[in-house]
Order: C-alpha cells, then sequence, then structure tokens
C-alpha cells in the first residue's frame, strides 16, 4: 500500500517537473501572452517622400514623382538592435548607391546631406510597392569608407534615441540617385 502511494506520488511529480513541449505554442485569446525578453527602447514612424530630397550640397533636387515611403524603425539600444518594416510605393526602377545597399539612415539635420550609418536590405517588389523586414545588429556597416572608415564603424542606435532630428532616411534608385523619397526621423 505504502509503495504504491509513493509510486503514485512520484509518477505525478514527475509529470509536473517534465520539460514543456518545444516549438510554437498557440495562446489562449482570452489570456495575455508572456512578456517578451526583447523590447523597443524607441519606435519611429517616418512618411518619406519626393519632395525632401536634396544633394550635397544641401540644395534641393527632384525626388522620384508620385513615390512614398514608409520607414518604420524600433530600436533596442541596450542590445544595439534596429528593426525595419519598409514599404516604398512608387519607387521605379533599379537601386542605385555606392553603399552596399540603396536604403539608408543617414547622419545630417533637415535639409542637410550626411553620411550613412546604417545601410538597409533594399524593398523588394515590383514598380509599384517594394517591401524590406527585418533587423540589424551592431556593429554595422555601410560600405562607404570616409577617410578609410566605413561610415557605420562605431555607429550605435543610441545616437538616433539621443537626437532624432539628426538623422533621416531615404532610398536611392538609378533615376534619382540623390534619393526617391527622403524623410526625417525627428
Amino acid at each position: 500500500m505504502h509503495f504504491t502511494a509513493l509510486t503514485t506520488a512520484l509518477l505525478a511529480t514527475g509529470a509536473l517537473a517534465a520539460p514543456g513541449k518545444p516549438g510554437w505554442h498557440r495562446y489562449d485569446s482570452g489570456k495575455a501572452a508572456p512578456p517578451s525578453p526583447f523590447f523597443f527602447t524607441s519606435t519611429y514612424a517616418v512618411i518619406a517622400n519626393p519632395n525632401e530630397v536634396i544633394n550635397t550640397t544641401g540644395s534641393p533636387v527632384p525626388g522620384q514623382p508620385g513615390a512614398i515611403g514608409y520607414f518604420n524603425y524600433g530600436i533596442n539600444s541596450v542590445l544595439d538592435v534596429i528593426c525595419y518594416n519598409i514599404t516604398l510605393k512608387g519607387v521605379t526602377g533599379p537601386y542605385q548607391s555606392p553603399a552596399l545597399t540603396a536604403t539608408h539612415i543617414h547622419q545630417a539635420n533637415k535639409g542637410f546631406a550626411g553620411p550613412p550609418r546604417l545601410a538597409f536590405p533594399n524593398p523588394v517588389g515590383d514598380d509599384n510597392i517594394r517591401r524590406s523586414v527585418g533587423c540589424l545588429t551592431g556593429p554595422f556597416r555601410t560600405g562607404i569608407n570616409a577617410s578609410g572608415v566605413d561610415t557605420g564603424t562605431g555607429f550605435k542606435v543610441a545616437q538616433i534615441e539621443a537626437n532624432p532630428a539628426n538623422f533621416f532616411t531615404d532610398s536611392h534608385v538609378a533615376a534619382f540617385p540623390q534619393g526617391a523619397v527622403r524623410g526625417q526621423l525627428g
């Protein structure tokens, strides 16, 4: 009798202590999901347009008429991570940039040119809608070497949080090498 009760108790305890099934789990819609260990320390939603594009001396130049860019960024400055969801509408033709890609965050105030600090994968799709979604983790690289050093070297996403007005985002195509669209983060 004691042996049976003890065995039953041990089996029940073992079942409770067994690890859960690995993989995806569905949460009951009536319950809140458990908190994630990943979080954003800041987010930015930028609508970029062709009227903000300038050349390297700060003079306005035409961007791509009718084009618009929706640049959504989530930053975790603790981990030096930036996540992006970029949608370009009406941006046509092949991308063109001396950087690794043609879609960037540059460091410069409104009306000024500045070096790219982050290079994102170019949005893909047709000439009507192009999208790019993902995350980048520092250290960052742009492929642009100013004075022999890549313009992404030493850059931390916390610099954006410290002064978002000092950064803009854009995308470049062959017909509009200064930018099809541009928008300030702050």
